[in-house]
Order: C-alpha cells, then sequence, then structure tokens
C-alpha cells in the first residue's frame, strides 16, 4: 500500500479551500487573487449541466502548470463523474472533491478510477489526493468508519449540510441564531471523529453568508477550537478571514514550546506539572502539532 505521509501533512497545513466555479474565466482569475491555500473548481452544484463540457475544457487548461488546485467531481454514480475525470485528470489536479459519497466505497471506486488516469496520463501513481464530502447522504452517517484505511489517497474529510437537509426535506438547517440544528450539528461532530479515526484532515464547512465577515470570523475560530484544520470557502472575501483564524497565536505557540521543551527535559515522564496543572503526553502530540503548522505558515 502506497503511503502519503508528507502529503497528508500538507493537506493538514490548508486552511482554505476556495470554490469556483470552472465555467467562469472570471471568477477563476479573481480566485487566483484571493490568497486562498487552495482551490477547488467546481463542475457540480455551480455549474449547469449543459455547460459542463465547456467548463471541463476551461477546467483542464486553468489546471495546467499550478498546484494546489483541486476539482469537485459529480458524484461517482452518475455519467457526468466519468466525464469529469477524463476531462481533467490530463492536467494532474491535486486532488478531487467527491460529492455524496454514500461510503468509503465510493472513495474506494473514485481511487480506482484515479489510478488508471493516472497510469494512463503518465501522472505519478497516488499523487492525486481524495477528499470527500461526506455526510450529503443520510446513510452515509452510519458507514464513516469506512473511511478508515480505505484508500491511502485520502487526504481529509469535509461535510455538507445542504445535500443532507434538502434529502431530509428539512425547511432549514439553521436556528433563529444562525447555529447549527442538532442534526447538522451532529453531522458536523461525526465527520470531525470520523477524520480523526481515518487519522487525516478535518475541513469544516461553508459559512454561507459571505457579507457576515463577524459571524465567519466566530464560526472558523470555533471550528480550529473543535479540532478541525481548514474551512471551505465560497467567496474569495471570505479567505483572508479563515486563514487568519486558523493561525497559532503566539501565546499557544509559547505554550506549545514550553511543552515541548519541558517533556525533552524529562524524557521518562508521562506527566509532568507546568502552571500549577497537570500536563502529559497528549498535550505534547497538540503541542509539536502546532508547533509543527506555524512552521509550515511561515
Amino acid at each position: 500500500m502506497q503511503t502519503h505521509g508528507a502529503d497528508d501533512a500538507k493537506t493538514s497545513m490548508i486552511r482554505s479551500f476556495l470554490f469556483v466555479p470552472a465555467d467562469s474565466e472570471r471568477k477563476l482569475q479573481k480566485a487566483v487573487e484571493a490568497g486562498a491555500d487552495a482551490l477547488i473548481l467546481d463542475l457540480e452544484d455551480s455549474v449547469a449541466a449543459d455547460a459542463r463540457p465547456a467548463a471541463r475544457v476551461r477546467a483542464r487548461e486553468f489546471l495546467l502548470g499550478k498546484k494546489n488546485v483541486w476539482v469537485r467531481i459529480n458524484p461517482i454514480d452518475s455519467e457526468d463523474a466519468t466525464a469529469d475525470l477524463d476531462g481533467v485528470m490530463p492536467s494532474a489536479p491535486a486532488g478531487i472533491m467527491l460529492p455524496k459519497p454514500r461510503s468509503a466505497a465510493a472513495a474506494m471506486e473514485l481511487d480506482r478510477r484515479i489510478s488508471a488516469l493516472e497510469s494512463k496520463h503518465g501522472i505519478e501513481l497516488g499523487s492525486t489526493r481524495i477528499l470527500p464530502l461526506c455526510t450529503e447522504h443520510p446513510e452515509a452517517l452510519f458507514t464513516l468508519n469506512g473511511y478508515i484505511g480505505a484508500t491511502p489517497r485520502l487526504a481529509g474529510l469535509s461535510w455538507g449540510a445542504e445535500d443532507l437537509s434538502a434529502a431530509l426535506g428539512a425547511v432549514t438547517n439553521r436556528d433563529e441564531h444562525g447555529d447549527w440544528l442538532p442534526t447538522y450539528e451532529m453531522a458536523r461532530s461525526l465527520c470531525l471523529l470520523a477524520a480523526a479515526a481515518a487519522e487525516v484532515a478535518a475541513i469544516d464547512t461553508v459559512f454561507t453568508d459571505f457579507k457576515d465577515s463577524e459571524g465567519l470570523r466566530r464560526y472558523a475560530s470555533n471550528a480550529r477550537r473543535d479540532g478541525f484544520s481548514g474551512m471551505l470557502a465560497i467567496h474569495p472575501a471570505q479567505v483572508d478571514v479563515i486563514n487568519a483564524a486558523f493561525v497559532p497565536t503566539a501565546e499557544e505557540l509559547q505554550r506549545a514550546a514550553r511543552i515541548v521543551a519541558l517533556f525533552a527535559a524529562n524524557p521518562g515522564a508521562g506527566t509532568i506539572g507546568m502552571d500549577g496543572k497537570m500536563i502529559d503526553r497528549p498535550h505534547l502530540v497538540q503541542a509539536r502539532r502546532l508547533l509543527d503548522m506555524a512552521r509550515h505558515l511561515k
């Protein structure tokens, strides 16, 4: 089985994934200037069916010579998915976002198709990553442990509330304060837990009100607090706010450095006192993760 340790680390350092419709030259060029850590060229929901053939050509041309550009294809069991992959894989995207999977079996099928296309086009085998939107089908919520060891291409897990609420026939997915209703908060938590279990990045979903910068700042800060390593964006104006929210503060880094130094000075210790509190190995793991993130973001 192939491993992608270095690539996994890179994906966990991606703070912002910016969606951009692949059929709009104007939006594609604007997205390049937004400062997102990664772009996702969308061939699914934001592109009308009759516009997809031209969008695939535009996406293939845009991908050439660029790094950290992904493509959201159509659901793997659709005819469009085959045309999407055939259209963009010659230009070697960084990864494929997989919408509406019913289970990890969809990611495994996508892995199989990508492998064939990598071989066909002379692309390094295993270099194209996969990022499923793992909660868009109700049944998918009961199978999320299937992503553990499903494919070495798995770069992370993200989730979506809009398709899930449509599938449930819900009038809304948020309460009067703008917070997720319990069903969608559960889906978010399950995505986070599944990503941790599979040892991949957890990427929080979009904040749809792109004019509410303060609301976005609170949401993104809470996402990082909860354990997500990045977030999806739907508008270039959201990128700077998201990027800033996922950068460790100076105080956090100082504390992390102290924790690492304490354990280095006491290599046999499982628990150490610091600032009147006991810290143990999980604190050390988190401290190292924060310091590693800061190094990659410099």
